[in-house]
């Protein structure tokens, strides 16, 4: 099996959710991923997984807010064009499980951050080529990561929640 895998960007799915209001959710997506991984996804344990995210591809179905999430107020695309992740390790924790510790940059902030992930498999696809799937998630607190603008409600609370709930659908193909 090859040891070089990268992201079939056509077939993953970066998602987020975040509080709004104190009480609803807004859900977003990012559509511009890169990412590979070195090594076996069958045992996952030894190898480097990097990610790297174009900040400006946000989309949460709403162009004004959009538009304001691409702003200095939150990524600041302009100025800080990709977000990375880079694995620093990765423990096994059941038979399809693990925990990927790695560094997370967003804007100019890196912090350590762990992610769950579970193997779902390989297999050829309809044209001949090797397929690796992984579910993953993790939470991040934003403001860690300066992403820190906010207003107040009449009511009490802020408008947007500081928890960041992250969910990835991967799919790896060999590297060419």
């Amino acid at each position: 099996m090859t040891n070089k895998w990268v992201v079939d960007a056509s077939h993953t799915s970066v998602n987020f959710t975040v509080k709004h209001m104190m009480f609803s959710k807004v859900r977003g997506r990012f559509t511009d991923i890169e990412g590979e991984v070195l090594g076996n996804p069958e045992a996952l344990e030894q190898a480097n997984i990097n990610f790297k995210i174009d900040t400006s591809s946000i989309h949460t179905n709403n162009t004004d807010r959009d538009n304001h999430l691409r702003s200095a107020d939150f990524f600041d695309a302009e100025s800080f064009k990709e977000m990375t992740f880079a694995s620093k390790s990765i423990t096994k924790t059941g038979a399809t499980s693990y925990n990927i510790t790695g560094d997370m940059t967003i804007k100019d902030v890196t912090k350590p951050v762990t992610f769950t992930a579970n193997y779902e498999g390989t297999g050829k696809n309809p044209w001949g080529v090797d397929v690796a799937a992984f579910e993953v998630e993790g939470k991040i607190s934003r403001a860690e990561f300066g992403l820190t603008w906010n207003q107040a409600l009449e009511a009490g609370g802020v408008l947007v929640g500081d928890d960041i709930t992250i969910t990835i659908d991967v799919q790896l193909n060999p590297a060419q």
